[in-house]
């Protein structure tokens, strides 16, 4: 059995005397992560060197280079705390000498196993996901990370960021941020810095103080816990994997959709990369899991990025979250006939377009609408293509993969990114019990065929 070993445990702060003692109130986008956990990626990269070479070579680069990233992303260093002005405010706070927990380890696992596509037990890569240290003052710490060597084959890069910190977008930002100081040796970034003014976030309608007081009243009408036995329940092993779409495969998907609309003599429907990728893994997820037969709607949750949404537009650089919610349900019995995608990719169609009604619309009761959707659980998704983590370059070259390995918190999620192999593709991540995804793989592959 794969073993791991802790090599060391260090802490890095941006350079001293860098950044001025500061905080940052949350906005309305913010505090509904508040209850959340961590976002956790893992980017693995080939390295056919030693456990020395790297302590002595690329291990001193690392930290330099996070310390400097640090000096321009210094609240994930921070911690959340509430504000010192009203308890039902928060802010995120950072003083001179705050730190990120940085782990150095090995493993003498396959590095090429745990690295592929195919099924693998996510029990094995558990251990190189960083934790995010606890807090005895209840505050909130923000961000962990942990690097593991694999002798003579490759390392692993894992990266724990809390969602109340920031969304993928302002998180991968600070990725790219350090990859790019660290591949140039410790010299300056390329990439623009954050933008951190909460001014342009503009919350005329009270959704903050609306947001908050309907996370307390949810909190407060929750369920009780379930008694101490049905605890001890042991779920099944859950594996993770990988499927690709080709670009290819994403227009003829594009083409049998279009093409079924205007049979019906359907408008158009907004019938882009993303969409298709989620329709088709959406049917394909139904029917792994054995169809839903008691229920007559199934739905698909995913988050849309608001910054170029919202008027006047946000900064594409704006540090925080910047998310709302997209609701989508569709027909079972449609989606579970042979030519699925289609409802399936015109009811997301559908979703999106009604975005145009106002990306804000309908802020008020967001919470509420989530909290009554799982109990019927709602396929969701996490990370986009846009977000471009095979250009994570360390000056190792392009990951072997990436994994967003948080998905597997929330049974039926499943993240996207871009293609590792060409330009347009995508590829498709998801955790599930082996018999589960044994189903989504042959959907998956059986839907190929037809196209």
């Amino acid at each position: 059995m794969a073993s791991i070993r802790v090599l060391d445990q260090i802490q890095v702060s941006p350079p001293p005397n860098s950044v001025l003692d500061s905080t940052l109130p949350f906005t309305f986008f913010d505090v509904v992560w508040l209850h959340t956990g961590p976002v956790e990626r893992l980017f693995f990269y080939p390295f056919t060197h030693s456990v020395e070479h790297f302590v002595s070579h690329l291990l001193p680069v690392l930290k330099s280079s996070l310390s400097l990233a640090l000096q321009h992303f210094h609240f994930l260093a921070g911690r959340v705390k509430p504000s010192s002005l009203q308890p039902d405010l928060f802010e995120y706070s950072y003083s001179d000498g705050d730190s990120i927990p940085f782990l150095i380890s090995e493993s003498d696992a396959d590095f090429d196993e745990l690295s592929g596509d195919t099924p693998r037990d996510y029990a094995k890569l558990f251990d190189l996901i960083p934790q995010l240290p606890k807090s005895d003052d209840g505050s909130i710490p923000l961000t962990a990370l942990q690097v593991t060597v694999f002798p003579n084959r490759g390392i692993s890069i894992g990266i724990a960021i809390h969602h109340v910190a920031c969304d993928d977008s302002s998180s991968i930002h600070f990725v790219k941020t350090w990859s790019s100081i660290c591949k140039l040796g410790g010299g300056a970034s390329s990439i623009a810095p954050p933008f951190y003014d909460r001014a342009v976030i503009a919350d005329t309608n009270g959704l903050y103080s609306k947001t908050w007081s309907e996370m307390k009243q949810l909190a407060a009408n929750a369920p009780p816990p379930p008694p101490p036995h049905t605890t001890n329940i042991v779920k099944p092993a859950s594996v993770i994997a990988s499927f690709s779409l080709t670009r290819e495969q994403i227009d003829r998907l594009k083409r049998g959709i279009l093409a079924k609309a205007a049979e019906g003599a359907a408008a158009a429907p907004h019938c882009s990369a993303f969409v298709v990728a989620c329709a088709f893994s959406w049917v394909c997820l139904i029917k792994a899991q054995g169809g839903y037969s008691d229920k007559e709607t199934a739905h698909l949750l995913f988050s849309v990025e608001c910054r170029g949404r919202l008027t006047p537009p946000v900064p594409g650089e704006y540090f925080g979250n910047c998310l709302r919610p997209c609701f989508v349900e569709a027909s079972m019995d449609d989606l579970l006939k042979n030519d699925g995608v289609f409802p399936a990719a015109l009811a997301i169609g559908r979703a999106i377009k009604r975005l145009e009604d106002g990306v804000l619309e309908g802020a008020e009761g967001w919470m509420q609408k989530i909290m009554s959707l799982i109990p019927s659980q709602p396929m969701s998704v996490g990370g986009s293509p846009r977000y471009k983590v095979y250009d994570v370059d360390f000056g190792l070259g392009k990951p072997k993969k990436v994994e967003l390995m948080s998905i597997e918190k929330t049974p039926g999620t499943i993240s996207l990114a871009e293609s590792r192999e060409e330009q347009g593709g995508i590829e498709i991540g998801l955790v599930l019990p082996r018999a589960e995804m044994d189903g989504f793989s042959s959907c998956f592959s059986d839907g190929l065929k037809i196209l």
